[in-house]
């Protein structure tokens, strides 16, 4: 009945908690609207941000409640699913060619944070000076982001395209109670849906015997990934190949920096053995390869479906060795 109860309260707090990410994102955006920002600074900030709220409310409840390996296992294993999982299946419904200037930005700048990252962690803990680095590195991120955005010429035509997308991905205006009203709801839900994932995810691990960095690795970064992997093969069905690389790179730079970065600053811990052995060399690995695909250094890169089917081969392969690890670790 335990575990059983465990499944159901994983089931359903993942569903609250994307649909409680779509009201804070409403709220918010609506917010930011009736204050004056611009469509592409919400679209950076608060969209981005939402997108990636669940990973970071689940791995903030994680360390507050004592159980950080789940937490670096959400971050990790979410980068993971993004790029293997998500743009494996992206491209292989509709190939993705990449144009925008801001995409080829984000690309060096995704390959550095995960290589700063290996650099932190090498030592085998994640520290709250760990912790607190990464998160001003993602405050200057976004600085930068923002920046650079809005100094683009009005006239380029890749900066038209890039605020045009983001535009359409805005929700539609609304009263400012109303906006609040729906802010405070999908706040209040994220939280609490958090909480009962967590809580189902750490009994499972128990039930099971296996460890907490494994359950972030795989059930709880494969959900949390879903909403992610619906964006961007809707983003690619509708032609625009850089709204669905940039919802993965935008994602996989807020779980490198954020995701990783709270429960350093809220929960100390000594890293599991494999973190260093095999997923952060698995996530780095799969980062240089996806910089390979898509970055174009002959002209316009593009990801197309054998490439595609690789990433997903590569996915399929990660989870095969982590199951293995846990059957050597049982015998």
């Amino acid at each position: 009945m335990s575990l059983a109860l465990s499944l159901l309260a994983i089931v359903a707090g993942l569903a609250l908690l994307v649909w409680g990410a779509d009201r804070f994102v409403l709220g918010a955006a609506s917010l930011a609207r009736t204050l004056g920002v611009s469509p592409l600074v919400i679209g950076i900030t608060v969209v981005g941000f939402g997108t990636s709220a669940p990973e970071l409310l689940i791995s903030t409840i994680a360390a507050l409640e004592g159980t950080p390996q789940l937490a670096v296992g959400n971050a990790i294993g979410s980068n993971i699913a993004n790029i293997a999982l998500i743009l494996g299946v992206t491209a292989l419904i509709t190939p993705l060619a990449v144009h925008s200037k801001t995409l080829r930005h984000e690309f060096p700048l995704l390959l550095g944070v995960s290589l700063l990252t290996w650099w932190l962690l090498a030592d085998g803990t994640l520290g709250r000076i760990d912790g607190l680095l990464l998160l001003v590195l993602l405050l200057l991120v976004m600085i930068w982001l923002v920046w650079d955005a809005l100094r683009a010429r009005p006239d380029d035509p890749l900066s038209q395209e890039l605020v045009a997308e983001l535009e359409q991905d805005l929700p539609p205006t609304m009263s400012t109670g109303r906006a609040l009203m729906w802010f405070l709801i999908g706040l209040v839900v994220l939280v609490a849906s958090s909480r009962m994932l967590v809580w189902g995810a750490v009994n499972i691990a128990h039930a099971l015997g296996v460890s907490d960095l494994v359950i972030g690795l795989t059930i709880v970064a494969l959900g949390t990934s879903l909403p992610e992997l619906a964006a961007s093969i809707v983003s690619a069905r509708r032609g625009e190949a850089d709204l669905a690389l940039g919802n993965v790179l935008g994602s996989n730079l807020f779980n490198t920096l954020g995701v990783l970065g709270l429960p350093g600053l809220i929960h100390p811990a000594v890293l599991e053995a494999g973190v260093l052995d095999r997923d952060l060399p698995v996530m780095l690995a799969l980062t240089v390869l996806l910089f390979a695909m898509a970055y174009g250094f002959r002209g316009p890169g593009r990801i197309n479906r054998w490439e595609g089917g690789f990433l997903l081969a590569c996915f399929a392969g990660y989870q095969w060795y982590i199951y293995q690890s846990i059957q050597t670790t049982a015998t």
